[in-house]
């Protein structure tokens, strides 16, 4: 299984932007997927997540601003992410697996990441 995160560049303060993570190798309907991010001198932290049944769970910090979806017949989870601050700034990876804690717990499949940046 790959992933593919795409979606990343420069937005001002309040703006939107939407990240795409693509599956390839499997079909993403068998997997549960996660979005982190990391900013520079920072932890990774686990932002959102979509359950195969798409239940869904956010950080508190971004719930209501960020949604995340998937679109199992393009292979393809998203996060929208609106109201963006300067503290969203960072590298954004997703993850998935086949059992949901190990997206909860970072230990699944990773692709590489794609930066977003907030301009205040």
């Amino acid at each position: 299984v790959q992933l593919q995160a795409s979606g990343g560049g420069l937005v001002e303060a309040g703006g939107s932007l939407t990240l795409s993570c693509e599956v390839s190798g499997s079909t993403s309907d068998r997997l549960h997927i996660g979005w982190y991010r990391q900013a520079p001198g920072e932890q990774r932290e686990m932002i959102a997540a979509i359950g195969k049944n798409g239940v869904t769970n956010y950080r508190p910090s971004v719930k209501g601003r960020f949604n995340i979806s998937r679109d199992d017949n393009k292979n393809t989870v998203y996060l929208q992410m609106a109201s963006l601050k300067s503290e969203d700034s960072a590298i954004y990876y997703c993850t998935a697996a086949s059992n949901p804690f190990e997206v909860l717990k970072g230990t699944g499949i990773w692709g590489r990441g794609t930066l977003v940046t907030v301009s205040s």
